[in-house]
C-alpha cells in the first residue's frame, strides 16, 4: 500500500485530498500542527467509512516536529511514496509593498516557503526508497508572475505582497527541485487548486474544495510519462491545466 503525508490536512483542502487519496486505497498521514485536532478529524473520517488515515502531528516551522513526524512514518512504513506540501497561511490584511511589516511578510515565507523546503528535505530519504515518488507543492494563481503583469487576468488586482510572492518563490524552489531529481522517477509539481470557497479565504472563492482536491490528486497520482517541474492550475480552461509561470 503506497502511503502519502499531506501537510496542514485537518480541513479544507488538504482534508479533501486526504479523503480522495484515502478512498483510493492509499494510506495516509493526515498532518496537522495540533495532534489531537488532527485525530478528532481522523475519528469522524473512521466513522464516515473511511480507513488507513493516521493524523501526525507536524508543524512546518518547527524542524524538531518535522525530525518526529519523518521518525514516526520511517518506522511505520519504511517508506514515503508521495509528499503533498498543503500547509500554509495567508498572512494579516492588507499586504500591501508599500507597508507590509517585514515581520508579517517573514512569517508567511516561514510556513508558505521554508516549511516547504524543511518538510522535503527532511523527507526526500524516504521519497527515494519509493518506486514512483511524488512531491505537489500546493500554491497559487498569484505567485505567477506572468499572469500578475497580465491587465486582462481576471485576478489582475488581487495583490498581496506576502502570500503571492511567497507563492512565487516556491514555485521557482519547485523547478529547482524537479531538475536536480530528474533522474531519478520523481514527478515534483507545483499544483494550484484553484480559488477555492475554504476557511483560508472567508469561503470567498468560486471552487469548491471536492473541485479543488480532485485536481491536486489527478496532477499527484501520475505515470511515469507524466510531466515534472511544471505548474499546473484549476483555474486554467484547457486539457492540461498548465499554466503560465
Amino acid at each position: 500500500m503506497n502511503s502519502v503525508l499531506i501537510t496542514g490536512a485537518n480541513r479544507s483542502i488538504g482534508l479533501e485530498t486526504a479523503k480522495q487519496l484515502s478512498a483510493k486505497g492509499l494510506f495516509v498521514y493526515l498532518g496537522s500542527r495540533n495532534l489531537e485536532k488532527g485525530e478528532a478529524v481522523v475519528k469522524e473520517l473512521n466513522d464516515q467509512g473511511f480507513q488507513h488515515i493516521k493524523a501526525i502531528e507536524i508543524d512546518v516551522t518547527n524542524p524538531d516536529s518535522i525530525a518526529a513526524a519523518k521518525n514516526t512514518i520511517e518506522k511505520e512504513q519504511g517508506k514515503l511514496d508521495i509528499l503533498i506540501n498543503n500547509a500554509g497561511i495567508l498572512g494579516t490584511n492588507p499586504q500591501t509593498a508599500a507597508n507590509a511589516s517585514i515581520k508579517d511578510i517573514q512569517e508567511v515565507f516561514d510556513t508558505n516557503f521554508f516549511g516547504v523546503i524543511s518538510v522535503t528535505q527532511a523527507f526526500l530519504e524516504l521519497l527515494k526508497k519509493s518506486e514512483s515518488p511524488r512531491i505537489s507543492n500546493i500554491t497559487s494563481g498569484l505567485g505567477s508572475l506572468t499572469l500578475h503583469s497580465d491587465p486582462n487576468w481576471k485576478y489582475y488586482h488581487v495583490k498581496a505582497a506576502a502570500y503571492g510572492p511567497s507563492k512565487s518563490a516556491l514555485n521557482a524552489y519547485t523547478i529547482v527541485l524537479a531538475y536536480e531529481l530528474r533522474e531519478l522517477p520523481f514527478k515534483v509539481n507545483a499544483i494550484d487548486p484553484g480559488y477555492t470557497a475554504t476557511d483560508f479565504n472567508g469561503h470567498n472563492g468560486p471552487g469548491s474544495v471536492e473541485s479543488a482536491a480532485s485536481f491536486i490528486v489527478k496532477h499527484t497520482l501520475t505515470d511515469e510519462n507524466a510531466p515534472t517541474g511544471q505548474f499546473f492550475s484549476n483555474d486554467i480552461e484547457d486539457e492540461t491545466g498548465m499554466s503560465p509561470w
